[in-house]
């Protein structure tokens, strides 16, 4: 029986069931094509952007009465609709060791539809890219003053959380097919995170941005991405955050 879990809780729990997904949508690069007079064909303006995919369930509930329908409704209703303000992990039985950030974006508009039973749609508004769960482990490298390497198994750039442990000052470079990005940390006490998705330097509740110059925050490109840390920077743990379509 398939389900998904959205915000911590299954669908099975709420005796949702499944009758069908959109399972291969994909989110519309963002392009813009612009008509050149005297010129065959149109220019293509890339806009360097995947927008929001929308990720849709038809599903029904079932019950005896309508009392018992309303009821479940209810719980369900209570369950999607929790902080709709904000992205939450949705993980499905159709598409195994990934997952989405994640949104309600439907109304349940739900009637009496075969009696007794409730029949609608549920649908999210996804941020673009799928999470492998395999990118989601911190990878730890302790060779300070040497080398390390990290390989993107899909053809699409991460951002990763990088936790930077030491003290004093240090130096980390990230090199791969996209660059050089090079931080200068100032007074590490003990560790502080570098978080590229959310493009910020911490440690715990503290910010810690002016404690770093850096020109970007670092990314992992397809293929090979070698990290070099030096200075006060005894080691790193890598979570690269894998991502694709």
């Amino acid at each position: 029986m398939n389900a998904f879990t959205y915000n911590g809780t299954s669908s099975y729990n709420l005796g949702l069931r499944i009758e069908s997904k959109n399972v291969f949508s994909t989110p519309q690069y963002d392009t813009t094509f612009q008509s050149i007079p005297g010129r065959d064909g149109e220019l293509i303006i890339p806009n360097g952007r995947f927008p929001n995919v929308q990720v849709t369930y038809s599903v029904f509930l079932p019950a005896k009465t309508q009392a018992e329908l309303a009821q479940k409704l209810t719980a369900v209703k209570a369950w999607l609709f929790t902080e709709p303000d904000r992205y939450h992990r949705l993980t499905d039985t159709y598409e195994t060791g990934c997952f989405r950030n994640a949104v309600i974006n439907t109304n349940l508009n739900i009637e009496d539809q075969l009696n007794k039973i409730g029949v609608f749609t549920v649908s999210f508004s996804c941020q673009p890219f799928k999470y492998l769960s395999s990118g989601q482990t911190a990878v730890t490298f302790t060779n300070g003053g040497g080398t390390a390497q990290l390989k993107n198994p899909t053809p699409f750039t991460s951002k990763p959380l990088i936790r930077i442990n030491g003290s004093g000052d240090g130096t980390l470079t990230v090199a791969n097919s996209g660059g050089v990005t090079r931080l200068q940390i100032e007074g590490i006490n003990s560790y502080l995170y570098c978080d590229s998705e959310q493009m910020n330097f911490y440690k715990g509740a503290a910010s810690m941005n002016e404690a770093v110059t850096a020109d970007r925050f670092p990314v992992l490109t397809a293929g090979l991405n070698t990290f070099v840390f030096s200075g006060g920077i005894t080691s790193i743990a890598v979570t690269p955050r894998w991502v694709t379509l």
